[in-house]
Parts: structure tokens; sequence; C-alpha cells
């Protein structure tokens, strides 16, 4: 019959250290891991050493370690459109409007909003021209270069020119501004847009709701107008072509007199007037 010994208090606790340092290292490896996520590319930066600094190369979306010293940045390589906005939004609750001016310095604000993609094998050179994640190029360098576009496309019309359309055309001129910077980033801007109205100032509102009323109303003025004129050559033109007819009946009466007697008889209900002269009852006309 064999003879179990019980295990020595030692050697008990050398396990239960081995087994703590297993679990810590574990944990340590874990945690020197960063998860570049699908739709975004890491960037590799290295602040220890003489390499340090950061990766030319692009990481794709997978799990990584990071060594001592190393972090990695993460960038959105997928198209995304994102919004300078008054309110608040998805972004956080500070006012982002863009404010601007016209050609007389009349300040105007408004929303707008970008669309934007980056290309992945930038974003290494774009983190190390800015150092900046790609929220804070949202935040910073991008939204001053759209204000910037805008501001220098309106300083060129008037309030009245942006009120009455001429908006669109001044938010396209500010996207080529913009994108053609960025596009020596590796970053593509591919629209532009006003989110809802420019907020002009009350009182160019109020003037140019008057001018537009006046506009209408001299409008509607020359549609009567023309109306009234045009149902005045009508009736001249009928008056002119019944006039014209008349004359040519008479003119056709007088060469042809029969056609007068002929139309006589054909009204002639077949009675002899009660009083005559003698002569026949139906009108001859030399």
């Amino acid at each position: 019959m064999a003879i179990h010994s019980p295990l020595n208090p030692r050697a008990i606790t050398l396990v239960v250290i081995a087994g703590a340092v297993l679990v810590l290292g574990s944990c340590s490896v874990i945690s020197q891991g960063t998860t570049v996520e699908p739709g975004n590319v890491g960037v590799k930066i290295k602040t220890l050493g003489s390499g340090a600094g950061v990766a030319p190369e692009a990481l794709p979306a997978r799990w990584y370690f990071r060594g001592i010293g190393e972090k990695i940045v993460q960038f959105p390589v997928i198209q995304r459109t994102y919004s300078y906005t008054r309110d608040r939004d998805e972004r956080g609750n500070e006012n982002e409007e863009l404010s601007f001016s016209d050609n007389t310095g009349l300040p105007m604000t408004a929303d707008v909003s970008v669309t934007l993609q980056v290309n992945p094998a930038s974003a290494p050179m774009l983190y190390q021209t800015y150092r900046l994640t790609f929220d804070q190029l949202l935040d910073g360098p991008i939204r001053n270069d759209v204000r910037s576009a805008i501001a220098a496309e309106t300083e060129r019309v008037s309030v009245e020119t942006l009120y009455s359309g001429g908006r669109q055309m001044v938010v396209q001129k500010a996207l080529a501004r913009v994108s053609g910077k960025w596009a020596r980033h590796g970053v593509t801007v591919s629209q532009m847009d006003w989110i809802g109205s420019i907020r002009y100032p009350s009182a160019v509102v109020d003037r140019m709701q008057e001018k537009t009323k006046l506009e209408q109303e001299a409008l509607a003025a020359k549609a009567l107008e023309a109306k009234e004129t045009a149902l005045a050559n009508a009736a001249i033109a009928k008056a002119r072509g019944e006039a014209e007819a008349i004359r040519i009946k008479g003119e056709a009466i007088r060469a042809n007199p029969q056609v007068l007697q002929q139309q006589a008889i054909e009204k002639w209900n077949g009675e002899l007037p009660k009083v005559t002269s003698g002569a026949t009852p139906f009108v001859k006309i030399d």
C-alpha cells in the first residue's frame, strides 16, 4: 500500500507565487496591447531610443503589442461627414458655428458640414506634420481652413448676393480652396454644405424681405399690365377684323346686286305688303 506524504508548505508557497507571476505577466502583456478598429489605421509613435519618432508605415486593423515607450494613434480612413454647428452635436457641447462677413464687413454666422476621407498610407505623415489626432485636426486646422475659405469667398460678394441664392456658389469655391490644400496631406475633402440658412443680422433680414415683397408686387403689376395690353390688342384686332369683313361684304354686294335680291327672296314669307306703290316688293340695286 502506497503512503502519500503531505505537501511541503514551502512548495505550496512557491506554486502560489509562480501562479501570481504568470497572471501578472499576462495582464502586463494585455495592457501593452492596442487594437486598431476596423475602418481605422494605426500610427505607431516611439518615444524612447534612437528610433524615436513616427513609424512610416500605417498599421492595418488588428491587435498590436506595444513595447515600452510606444503608443498607437488611430486615424479613421472611411469617408465621414462632420458638422460645425452652433448647437450641441455628437462631438460635444461647444459652439462650433463659423463666422464671416460680406464685402462691406457685415457679420454673419452659419453651420457647415464637411465630408472627407484620409488616405491610409498618408496617416503617418499627417500625424508627423501636425502631431494631432484626427479629432484634434477636425477641431483645429481643418475647421480653421473651412472658416477661412468661406470668409475669403463671402468677402468678395454682397449680402444681397448671398441672400438671393449666391451662397451655393460661395460654398463650392470654398470647397475648392480647402480640398486643394488638404489633398497635399492625403485628405480628400469631397463635399462642403451649408446646414440650414445663414444667420444674418435681423435688420438685414427685414430689409431683404421688404425688397423681395416690392419685387414681387412689381412683377405682379407688370403681369397685370401685360394681360390688359393683350386684351386691348385682342379687342382691336377683333374690331379690325369685323370692319374688314363688313368692307369685303359691301364690296361683294355692290359688285353682285343680285345677291341682295336673292337674300330678300329667301327671307320673304310669301305675303305682299298691304300698301305698295305698285312696284315689285323687292329692292333692286343697280
